[in-house]
């Protein structure tokens, strides 16, 4: 499925937290398709299964996914109401980063030109 880092300097649970975050982002893992077990997972990637449990917990807590107990963890469907506290804190966060990258002297004809390189994911649904 992905692998994991284990000499970064980001913890092993974030690392895992985003991976997965990025395969519900670009539909590669779809609405209700159900994780990895904890266990088979922590044995896939080696590592400790309580961490496995921590970034399940994290991404659960933030909306990716949802758990439902004695079966398992799940992707959570996606929300046609954009969750407001989420998006603000995107955007605080990506003004962070432009703003760093501007102030590293990239032109901002070159930030606009990678914003508009970036794929958007394709939604299923309705197109009312």
């Amino acid at each position: 499925m992905f692998t994991i880092d284990t000499r970064s300097r980001v913890p092993i649970y974030e690392q895992l937290t985003e991976k997965l975050k990025e395969l519900i982002i670009w539909e590669v893992m779809k609405e209700d398709e159900q994780l990895p077990s904890v266990r088979s997972l922590a044995q896939d990637l080696t590592i400790n299964p309580n961490t496995i449990q921590k970034a399940y917990r994290e991404l659960e807590r933030e909306g990716y996914i949802y758990s439902i107990p004695g079966k398992g963890s799940f992707v959570s469907p996606v929300k046609n109401e954009i969750n407001r506290e989420r998006m603000e804190m995107l955007k605080k966060e990506l003004e962070r980063i432009v703003g760093e990258i501007l102030f590293l002297g990239v032109p901002k004809d070159e930030v606009i030109k990678l914003i508009e390189t970036m794929e958007e994911p394709e939604r299923g649904g309705d197109d009312d």
